[in-house]
């Protein structure tokens, strides 16, 4: 049996699909694509998919992941493709990698996002996340299935910054772009308990709603506060592997350098 990481995107007018639909599109894709999948046991057979911390319908995403089991190995690169064949433009699998290291999950530490502020000038958003680093703790509510819930939207915060928005619509109209990096806490932070938190501590208030996308997620630089491909460890031990599976002759076939 082999395993299989994928990265997906949500884009465009994708990016309004609940995590249900991408499930139902991506299930057809690997029917279409004729994936050699593994499937459970039991009176109901599902094919082996693992998802790893979806985002929020209506957001856009460049850097979703989920996890295959196949039944007969394939190479990922030609996996990756077939899927891609199968699949709506928008939702695309744009990195496909073997898996030879456990924990995936536990690598999804952090995400940066962007938040895309129609109507904001760069200025005033400055000021609103100065406020906002400059707060010990900003209490956001958000309603769940149980009511409102309260919750510090800022210790979850790693780096916040507001950039100004390039060129690449018509009209002079102001648009800040807010760059954000945050930890995947419990309860989790979302894009727009920040832009609450924003509105409770600078009474920033977009007139239109933020466009919200997510550029990466994965392991945490603490220092830096930059987040690492999720994907990179699978990768450096596939040769390890590759030469762990070949056995001891392997080893003994490779020339000795120079006494």
């Amino acid at each position: 049996m082999q395993r299989i990481r994928l990265r997906y995107t949500k884009r465009g007018r994708l990016r309004f699909t609940s995590h249900r639909d991408f499930q139902r599109a991506f299930e057809r894709a690997l029917r279409r694509a004729e994936v050699p999948m593994a499937y459970s046991a039991g009176f109901t057979p599902h094919p082996k998919v693992s998802y790893a911390n979806a985002a929020p319908t209506g957001t856009g995403s460049e850097a979703e992941y989920l996890e295959i089991q196949l039944a007969e190995a394939r190479d990922p690169a030609r996996l990756r493709e077939l899927l891609d064949e199968s699949l709506p433009d928008g939702l695309d699998i744009v990195d496909a990698v073997e898996v030879h290291t456990p924990s995936f999950a536990d690598r999804l530490q952090a995400s940066v996002w962007e938040l895309r502020l129609d109507g904001v000038g760069v200025e005033e958003a400055e000021k609103a996340v100065a406020a906002f680093m400059a707060a010990e703790t900003v209490e956001v509510q958000r309603r769940t299935k149980n009511g409102l819930r309260s919750f510090d939207a800022r210790g979850a915060v790693c780096r916040l910054e507001a950039l100004e928005a390039p060129a690449d619509r018509p009209g002079d109209a102001a648009c800040a772009i807010l760059r954000l990096v945050v930890r995947h806490l419990t309860p989790a932070v979302r894009p727009d308990d920040v832009l609450s938190g924003l509105r409770a501590t600078a009474d920033l208030a977009p007139p239109v709603p933020a466009a919200v996308t997510r550029l990466a997620q994965g392991l945490l630089d603490e220092e830096s506060g930059t987040v690492t491909d999720p994907l990179a460890p699978d990768r450096d031990a596939a040769p390890a592997a590759s030469t762990t599976a070949a056995g001891p002759s392997a080893a003994q076939q490779v020339p000795e350098g120079p006494a």
